[in-house]
């Protein structure tokens, strides 16, 4: 018998997804042959549907939205704007700050990412000697998002793993 049970608020769900841009770019996925066949997979990161509840604020709101009365095994495209997703890209969010209020010693590389005193990871824009200009954007920030998504499972019980 087919199981025609759909989501709905408060759901806990599984799902795997392919998290790309406008452009194609592969940004995330829980598939691991899709992380290798885009360059981004991570050895450390365990390859496995995404678990969490639905419309309760634990992903961004267009997947939250996305995945309401979706069927179990059902396949779905979302795409997702900057407002439904991280946000639109701020400028004020670029700051310049002194290597001494950072606790840095060396000025640090421009395209790494580092860890904020305040344990934020940004990315750095700019160093000179005496200062860092950090991005502190969401890195998706002001970005569409297109999500590939299939609803792996709706979890029964699942209140108990809360």
């Amino acid at each position: 018998m087919e199981n025609s049970r759909t989501v709905e608020k408060g759901d806990y769900l599984l799902i795997d997804y392919i998290g790309k841009l406008e452009d194609g770019t592969v940004f995330d996925t829980t598939l691991k042959e899709k992380a290798l066949e885009a360059g981004i997979y991570i050895e450390e990161k365990e390859y496995r549907p995404f678990f969490f509840r639905a419309d309760a604020r634990q992903v961004i709101r267009g997947i939250d939205a996305g995945v309401l009365g979706m069927h179990e095994g059902e396949e779905k495209t979302l795409k997702i704007a900057p407002e439904e997703a991280y946000g639109e890209y701020k400028d004020y969010l670029v700051q310049k700050i002194p290597l001494a209020r950072l606790e840095l010693k060396e000025p640090p590389e421009v395209g790494e990412k580092i860890i904020t005193p305040g344990g934020r990871e940004v990315k750095v824009l700019d160093s000179t000697e005496t200062y860092a200009t950090l991005d502190f954007n969401h890195e998706l920030a002001g970005k569409t998002l297109i999500l590939e998504i299939k609803l792996v499972s709706i979890v029964t019980g699942a209140s108990n793993l809360t």
